[in-house]
Order: C-alpha cells, then sequence, then structure tokens
C-alpha cells in the first residue's frame, strides 16, 4: 500500500481541487498498487480475446449458431474485426486466443483444452481437469505478455452461446434466480429470452455446481473462454498487469478469478459496465464503481479499451508540471466539516 500512498500523494501535489479527476484517479493508484511504482506506464498495451464454443446453443438460446464464433476470430486474427479497429485508435494491440473453438482457427494463439463445451442442459460442460487446464492457459498467456514488455490488457472473449454460461455461473456464485441475473445478450426476442432462461435453470439443476468451488461451478456450466479469462486475472496479479475487463462476460469470470483468489480484485480496473444485468450485480459483489456507462454490448474487448484514452489523458496531468509548487502556489487541504 506504500506505492499507492505515493501516488495519492502525487496526484495531492498537483494544482486542481482534491481528487476532482474522480474514478479516474482511483485506477491511477489501483494501477501504481499493481505495477510497484508510482511512476505508472501504460505505454504497451494489449487486448486479449479469449474465444470459445458452446453446446448449449443447440438449445436455441441464441440468434446465430457456432460457426459465426470462427468467422469473428478469423477477422480479429486478420486485424479486421471491431476490436481491431476500436484498439488501434487506442494504440494497443489485439491478440485472439483460441480457449476452445470447434475447429483450429488461423491468426489465434492455441491454447484450446477443448474442442467446444457439451451442452451444459445434458451434463457437464467440461471435465475438472479442462477448467484448470484452460485456468493455467490464461495464466500463460498473462506470463508471456509479460516477458514481451506489456504494462496494462484488457480482457475480451468471443464465443457464441458464452453469455448464456456466463449468466449460468453468475446465478450460481452470486446465489440469484437466473432470471435475475440473464440479459438479451445479442439481441434475443422474449421468446429467446425464456428459453435461455429455461436452459440455465435446467444446467444448473441437472449439474447441481457447488458454488463454494468456482471451478467445480467453471467446469459444469462454464466454458472453455470463461475460464481462461479467469485464469488472465490471477496471471494480471502475479505478473503486475492490471487488467480491464470489458463487460458483463469477463467480469463473471473475475468474480470466478476472485472466488479462486480474493487478492485478485486489486489488480483489476473496472473501466466499463454494460447493459446485461449480471454486470452490475458482480460489480456491486466486488466492490467496484465503473467509469463508463455506455450501455455497451458488443464483446470482444471494445468496451474495455474504451478506458485506455481517458487513463492516457489523466496520466498527462499525473506527470505533467501542473503543481502547485511550480506555481507558487499553496496546496488545496481536506477540509472536515460542513461549508
Amino acid at each position: 500500500m506504500k506505492v499507492q500512498d505515493e501516488a495519492r500523494r502525487r496526484w495531492d501535489s498537483v494544482a486542481k481541487p482534491l481528487h476532482s479527476l474522480g474514478l479516474l484517479e482511483d485506477l491511477v493508484v489501483r494501477i501504481a498498487g499493481v505495477q510497484g511504482t508510482e511512476n505508472v506506464c501504460i505505454d504497451r498495451r494489449c487486448a486479449l480475446v479469449f474465444c470459445g464454443d458452446h453446446g448449449v446453443v443447440r438449445q436455441g438460446v441464441t440468434q446465430t449458431d457456432s460457426s459465426v464464433t470462427a468467422l469473428v476470430a478469423k477477422a480479429i486474427g486478420e486485424g479486421t474485426g471491431n476490436i481491431n479497429l476500436m484498439a488501434a485508435e487506442a494504440h494497443t494491440d489485439v491478440v485472439a486466443v483460441d480457449m476452445g473453438m470447434l475447429e483450429p482457427v488461423p491468426g489465434t494463439v492455441d491454447r484450446h483444452a477443448g474442442r467446444g463445451t457439451a451442452d451444459m442442459t445434458e451434463g457437464p460442460a467440461m471435465t475438472r481437469e479442462q477448467a484448470e487446464k484452460a485456468i493455467r492457459a490464461g495464466m500463460e498467456q498473462m506470463k508471456e505478455l509479460h516477458e514481451q514488455g506489456y504494462r496494462i490488457a484488457v480482457i475480451g472473449e468471443m464465443g457464441i452461446g458464452n453469455t448464456t454460461a456466463a449468466s449460468a455461473v453468475s446465478a450460481v456464485l452470486l446465489g440469484l434466480d437466473p432470471e435475475k441475473v440473464t440479459g438479451r445478450g445479442a439481441g434475443l426476442s422474449d421468446a429467446g429470452l425464456k428459453r435461455k432462461i429455461s436452459a440455465i435453470r435446467k444446467a444448473i439443476q441437472v449439474n447441481k455446481p457447488d458454488a463454494g468451488d468456482a471451478v467445480d461451478v467453471l467446469a459444469k456450466v462454464g466454458g472453455f473462454e470463461l475460464a481462461g479469462m479467469a485464469g488472465a486475472y490471477l496471471g494480471g496479479l502475479k505478473y503486475h498487469i492490471p487488467t480491464i475487463p470489458d463487460g458483463m462476460i469477463p467480469m463473471v469470470s473475475a468474480l470466478t478469478a476472485a472466488r479462486i483468489n480474493p487478492d485478485v480484485t486489486q489488480s483489476i480496473l473496472p473501466g466499463t459496465v454494460s447493459k446485461e444485468p449480471a454486470d452490475r450485480l458482480i460489480m456491486q459483489a466486488l466492490d467496484m464503481e465503473p467509469v463508463i456507462h455506455a450501455q455497451t454490448a458488443l464483446g470482444e474487448g471494445t468496451g474495455g479499451v474504451l478506458l485506455l484514452p481517458l487513463l492516457d489523458m489523466v496520466l498527462r496531468v499525473y506527470n505533467g508540471p501542473h503543481t502547485f509548487s511550480n506555481l507558487g502556489m499553496d496546496a488545496y487541504t481536506p477540509q472536515e466539516g460542513k461549508i
């Protein structure tokens, strides 16, 4: 916490009202704690897009079939996806990671723990061994970023059917009825939403995941990319790389990682909150306050990269010469009581 105290003191030396950049100041202080230095640096950044397919798609819980996962992953690998275009504006590299798509996709990093999950309404989505392998793979991906000199990472995903799996995981871990945490995903109709909620209820009833064992929950009602992202957060903590979740599905993985190691929340930056109901509920459970409220739901890491230009701007102030000392001004001091 000493480093964070130093970062807070640096903020307080800037010629402006105390904490007047609000949550953005808090994020800079958090980054300092993760990186272990008040000299915060995010000049090398990467958006990781974890990809996987889901057997539960067969239950009619999505608008499209699983072939779309590979098509989008291929575009990301080729540099033409939505995330690539947005990341380029934020000077951010993009890496697509195959955690468990039905088939290999050129241009993606192969870390698959299986080739698509099983239909979780009929039995476990994967074995416990596969879930553990996927978690380790996510950690290895962060180790690789560390070795390549990256200083911050956006955690995103792509996988048709993964909002269904993520909603199931969140329902179990939060102890809530599936209806409370389940949204329309990529635009489901009322009938589609009912099928989705019904499939989640059935999956939980059939598999009886243990809410006290996050890996068991991932294995029974989760997905390969969800497990990979959970590993990425754990790796971010281990390798001192702050992570930015992109919306509800990566936040479900953040919650899962926090159940494995509660310290992981120290390295997670709550950038954006999506319009999926589980997202805000998880933020509340983890005591996080998002900076961006834009009702995004695109995925791929797109909401996460939105935070990076904001951090760039406030870091110019944090690292700049506009201090009370340089201006010959008396510093602001905290005021107690009513004005």
